[in-house]
């Protein structure tokens, strides 16, 4: 199993394919497994990387604190492990604030950013609404470890993570090539956030499509996967 360390803490991957290179980072309380269909679609025309960011999947599960630009080191720590100097970077949800933070704090790592139902900050969440009944009501109902072996404690540090993570005074200081991918309907980063990230960042394009937050891992993925071959040529 393909791991490397940082800090002490273990972070798996898994590389397929070949051609220009493409890292994948899923998002909060997720893990490669939910974009096996994806990665293996990828792999037919370029060469993709997939992690597990921490806290999540195969990789370590340290105690909190967890912070996005900590995990955005992980993730250039998995780059120099696959030998990639750069890559096209795709980030869903959190994993798009830890692409963020890659381009702003690693310009050199990344070639091209797609940006799949994410922002550069987080709302504050209100109660009784379909946010609120994810994020803290369905959340804490344990679920079999053989489904979710991600342990409380560290769903917990993630969403941390995410919630003092904003980097939208800086989205302007992003020169790659950007697509933000976005469902109309998603009520866990409305789509008002992407059109944020679109405006700020220089040159960015929107690709808006169906549906709600999961909407590009299920009925859209073909939209999903054009961007990224699109950003990777």
């Amino acid at each position: 199993m393909p791991t490397t360390c940082i800090d002490g803490i273990e972070l798996y991957y898994e590389i397929q394919g070949t051609g220009s290179p493409v890292l994948v980072i899923p998002g909060l309380g997720s893990d490669m497994r939910m974009f096996s269909w994806l990665v293996t679609a990828i792999a037919d025309r370029r060469r993709v990387l997939v992690m597990d960011p921490r806290g999540s999947g195969r990789s370590a599960k340290p105690r909190p604190p967890y912070s996005i630009d900590q995990m955005a080191d992980d993730a250039v720590a998995v780059l120099q492990a696959a030998g990639m100097n750069s890559a096209t970077v795709l980030g869903y949800s959190m994993g798009g604030r830890i692409a963020l933070s890659l381009a702003l704090r690693h310009t050199d790592r990344v070639k091209s950013l797609v940006l799949a139902a994410t922002s550069a900050r987080t709302l504050p969440v209100r109660p009784f609404t379909w946010r609120w009944f994810v994020m803290d009501v369905l959340s804490q109902i344990p679920l079999p470890r053989s489904i979710d072996p991600q342990p409380r404690y560290a769903q917990i540090g993630q969403r941390q993570a995410t919630r003092e993570f904003d980097c939208t005074a800086e989205l302007g200081h992003i020169t790659v090539p950007t697509v933000v991918i976005h469902a109309r309907n998603d009520h866990m980063t409305p789509f008002d956030l992407a059109e944020e990230l679109q405006q700020a960042i220089p040159g960015a394009r929107l690709v808006a499509v169906a549906g709600g937050h999961l909407s590009l891992l299920r009925r859209e993925r073909e939209s999903l996967l054009d961007a990224v071959l699109a950003a990777s040529d």
